[in-house]
């Protein structure tokens, strides 16, 4: 084999292993910091791998809607499980149309690499600089230099540096004239104001929310930490959260004003765990008891529950975070085939770019859709 390869894929994790399952041609290196492949995939939901959602469009997404549509219309959920399927892999529906591995995360992981070859692979490699020689890209490594003809930049972002996330990705892409958009912890809980410490009493403690959030609502359930709050509600709220206030449904759509006259104490009465009721009552002023015996303005204090105004101090940061925010600006890429808009045979795919999905399956699918569009086009070519 030539010294030269004919593509080189930086980043062993989803979108990198899904080029490289796709591939034709097998004069390709796939290069990784971590000793194994598909680092992120093997640790993602509680190791399951939350591969991708039934219902997944451009909405999900916080990026350009343009860019973001027809990639995912010309490789969505249902062609991704049909392309896992006939290679016998056949995904769980669990949560509300979130598809995870039956088993374990590992089962995808080993999907992905089953084709690879030892030459494939340029393990525990860091890449330091990528510059263009002759029509050639040239990576510098501390394993040595490797050339290609083409070059797939799938590093990711910078959530998760305990497995090798860094900003490779990104500085990779500015060497070459691309922008960058502003990159954030996305899908991460959120630090406390000294108005809510008292919230690091609760840890442990769980319980369904309605966040509304930039004129969005999302359910699940909230969780109080050492940190602050998180869980799904959480963390699909700080995708969209920049600056300010948000408010917390803490009674789910119950409404208080139609159980005026109810006998029952307010412990027992509100549909939240006890040892929340009585820390809001604390944080109230008011004393459990019942319904009927409230005042109007203690009604009123009480119906705060409904959309309590929520202001974070900031985030858990990157290394709670589940994906980055931000990243490789999608205007300078053509969505058809990934390739850079400025340089000849660079590709962009994944998490790098400035698209990022909520919580459910939609980074992994947009991880998988833009990677096909990409492999599509190498193999054109």
């Amino acid at each position: 084999m030539s010294n030269i390869k004919e593509i080189a894929i930086i980043g062993a994790g989803a979108s990198g292993l899904f080029v490289a399952a796709s591939l034709r041609n097998n004069d390709f290196i796939l290069i990784d910091s971590n000793p194994k492949i598909g680092a992120k995939i093997a640790i993602s939901g509680g190791g399951k791998c939350n591969i991708t959602n039934g219902f997944v469009d451009a909405s999900h997404y916080v990026g350009d809607s343009d860019f973001i549509a027809p990639i995912l219309d010309g490789f969505g959920s249902k062609a991704l499980l049909k392309w896992l399927q006939e290679r016998g892999l056949h995904p769980v529906v669990k949560k509300e149309h979130q598809y995870f591995c039956p088993n374990s995360a590992k089962e995808i992981v080993e999907l992905l690499g089953a084709s690879l070859s030892p030459q494939n692979l340029r393990l525990n490699t860091l890449v330091g600089q990528v510059s263009v020689e002759k029509g050639l890209f040239v990576i510098a490594t501390n394993r040595g230099v490797i050339k290609a003809k083409k070059l797939v930049v799938a590093c990711g972002g910078l959530s998760y540096a305990t497995i090798g996330a860094s900003g490779i990705g990104y500085a990779i892409a500015q060497d070459f004239g691309h922008s960058v958009a502003k990159t954030s912890p996305a899908l991460v809980g959120f630090t406390l104001q000294k108005e809510q410490f008292f919230f690091k009493e609760l840890s442990g403690v769980s319980t369904p929310v309605v966040i509304t959030v930039e004129g969005r609502a999302f359910g699940g359930s909230l969780l109080f930490a050492h940190k602050g709050i998180s869980g799904p509600a959480v963390l699909n709220a700080s995708l969209y959260w920049q600056k300010g206030t948000m408010s917390i449904d803490f009674l789910n759509g119950f409404k208080l004003s139609q159980h005026r006259n109810a006998n029952k104490l307010i412990s027992t009465l509100l549909p939240l765990p006890k040892r929340l009721t009585k820390a809001f009552l604390v944080q109230f002023d008011l004393i459990d008891k019942p319904i009927k015996e409230l005042k109007r303005n203690e009604l009123e204090v009480l119906e705060q529950l409904s959309a309590y105004t929520f202001a974070p101090a900031g985030n858990f940061g990157y290394s709670k975070a589940e994906v980055t925010r931000g990243g490789v600006s999608t205007h300078e890429i053509d969505n058809k085939s990934m390739r850079s808009l400025l340089v000849d045979n660079l590709y962009f795919v994944g998490e790098v770019l400035d698209v990022t999905g909520q919580l459910g399956g939609y980074n992994f699918q947009w991880a998988f859709s833009s990677a096909y569009q990409c492999a599509k086009d190498l193999n054109a070519n």
